[in-house]
């Protein structure tokens, strides 16, 4: 076997290079860098290969809609040569489902590995990507309809058993999740990596406020949606249709979710899981945005076969993972213990620690003296000056801490303006003074309540803002402090897009609170 011709994932360490996957969502600098030094569990699920078996037949297809439209594809085959498909029938995987189509050849590359070992593979670009007629509007209740037409039409094939799958990172693994809880009928399990559980909360409007870091991947690949993206500021059916949440009672495929403890999907990539803990699988690794393959020496395509093996192939030989969850805790051996498998997320032993904020800027579980600390607001200045935000820090640990979930910032505050923005970003610092961002959180004053509707801020009145953090595994070592960064500008991440003024929060008994998911050991 040619060793690179085998790799299934060469696409997508190809896409993240060329940065085709990258814009979509492009994630913040791993603190540490990708990973290499701790080999994955001793599971056979992760050890499982078997030997290729066929040459690969490439066709390319128009895929019939319902509608008397189509969408240009790759389906490639499992061949007796390069021009001769082998008889018999196949399970099938829509291997990408996407509107990159400049990488359709890279991800045909990728998806070959599972056409070697008797898969068919198909390639599709979204309406209004590539050859694919219309105009392209990513994750719209049209694209989720023709992904159902495209899974059914695979199923049809004559070269087909009827039993499909749907895999993709990004783009891909968005349209994965959507189709799962649309349930086309022939479809039986999925790998999603890097997807969302909302549209709306993970990518576009972060606690209420419109991201930035998206709009420039807007205007290459869908700048229609610069207008229809404003036009939505609140959650509505617009947003409700381009969910994974709004229908997770029909999230009931076995789903595999390849989840990446850097990436920005994180938090709904774990929502997925938390929301169908028994037929969702979530292994979580010390990656950033893409395939974890070139970022982690040892994760593999093995693994997935295993998982298509099991259930398009129905051989029950084929291994599940021995957990449900298996997480890598960050930043890595010698500072976190590296892979570790447990049947729940927070795992069994995790407990809630809540932290109350000092007027001194401190960090610590007992109440301080009732106080206040101010800040000011959307001054211009990037990343905030010292006047733009408040820090609060634990004394440095006696012992490791390791953060295993998500986190809240109760945030007591009132505004001089008519509204305001809370960002919350959790530090790791080092001893000598170097610090790690590990997580954050994002809420608009007046989306404390809900997203689907405003809820007026009089200036000068404290309000209960509830920021919710994206969760992590990560482990503070000894000596290390805990800090809270609170403010109101955190660009790329959110826009500046409030009125500039002064925010006021809360210290002490009574004040703001950190509240944790932690282990300790």
């Amino acid at each position: 076997m040619n060793p690179q011709r085998d790799n299934p994932l060469l696409s997508r360490r190809t896409l993240c290079s060329l940065g085709l996957a990258v814009p979509l969502a492009a994630a913040l600098p791993s603190p540490a860098g990708a990973v290499s030094g701790s080999r994955l569990p001793p599971d056979p699920f992760f050890a499982y290969d078997r030997p290729a078996r066929y040459e690969v037949v490439r066709e390319d297809v128009k895929v019939p809609l319902r509608d008397g439209s189509h969408l240009a594809g790759q389906l490639y085959r499992p061949g007796t040569s390069a021009g001769r498909p082998a008889a018999g029938t196949f399970p099938g995987i829509v291997y990408e489902y996407t509107a990159y189509a400049d990488s359709a050849e890279a991800f045909g590359e990728g998806a070959a590995y599972f056409v070697r070992r008797g898969y068919n593979a198909l390639v599709c670009q979204v309406r209004g990507s590539g050859d694919s007629p219309g105009t392209v509007d990513p994750f719209s209740p049209q694209e989720q309809r023709d992904n159902y037409d495209v899974i059914e039409w695979l199923a049809r094939h004559p070269a087909s058993t009827g039993r499909i799958g749907q895999t993709g990172v990004s783009y891909g693994g968005h349209t994965t999740l959507l189709a799962a809880v649309n349930r086309p009928p022939h479809l039986k399990a999925v790998i999603p990596v890097n997807g969302i559980h909302d549209w709306y909360e993970n990518t576009i409007y972060r606690g209420g406020i419109y991201s930035p870091r998206i709009r420039e991947w807007q205007r290459t690949v869908a700048p229609g949606t610069l207008r229809t993206y404003a036009e939505h500021p609140l959650y509505d059916d617009f947003w409700r249709g381009r969910s994974v949440m709004s229908r997770w009672e029909n999230l009931t495929v076995p789903t595999l979710e390849i989840n990446g403890w850097y990436d920005r999907y994180r938090d709904g990539m774990v929502k997925n899981y938390r929301a169908r803990p028994r037929n969702v699988w979530l292994v979580s690794g010390p990656w950033e945005h893409g395939s974890p393959e070139g970022q982690y020496a040892g994760i593999g395509n093995g693994a997935y076969l295993a998982w298509w093996d099991h259930w398009l192939a129905r051989d029950r030989g084929a291994p599940l993972p021995a957990t449900h969850v298996t997480s890598y805790e960050v930043p890595g051996p010698g500072a976190g213990k590296g892979w570790q498998q447990s049947e729940q997320w927070p795992p069994t032993d995790a407990r809630a620690l809540t932290l109350r904020l000092g007027r001194n800027g401190t960090l610590h579980p007992s109440a301080a003296a009732p106080g206040m600390a101010a800040f000011d607001v959307n001054t211009g200045t990037t990343p905030p000056a010292e006047h733009q935000q408040l820090r609060f820090s634990t004394p440095p640990l006696r012992h490791d801490l390791v953060l295993a979930g998500d986190a809240l910032a109760d945030i007591r505050a009132s505004f001089t303006a008519i509204d305001g923005n809370i960002a919350a970003v959790l530090h790791d610092q080092a001893p000598d003074g170097t610090s790690t961002r590990i997580t954050e959180g994002w809420l608009k004053a007046s989306h404390r309540h809900t997203h689907t509707r405003l809820s007026p801020v009089k200036p000068g009145t404290t309000y209960a803002l509830g920021v919710h953090i994206w969760p992590v595994h990560h482990r503070l070592s000894a000596g290390h402090r805990l800090t809270l960064r609170i403010s109101s500008d955190d660009y790329p991440q959110i826009d500046s897009d409030v009125p500039a003024g002064r925010v006021s929060v809360r210290t002490g008994p009574a004040g703001s609170t950190l509240r944790l998911t932690v282990r300790t050991g």
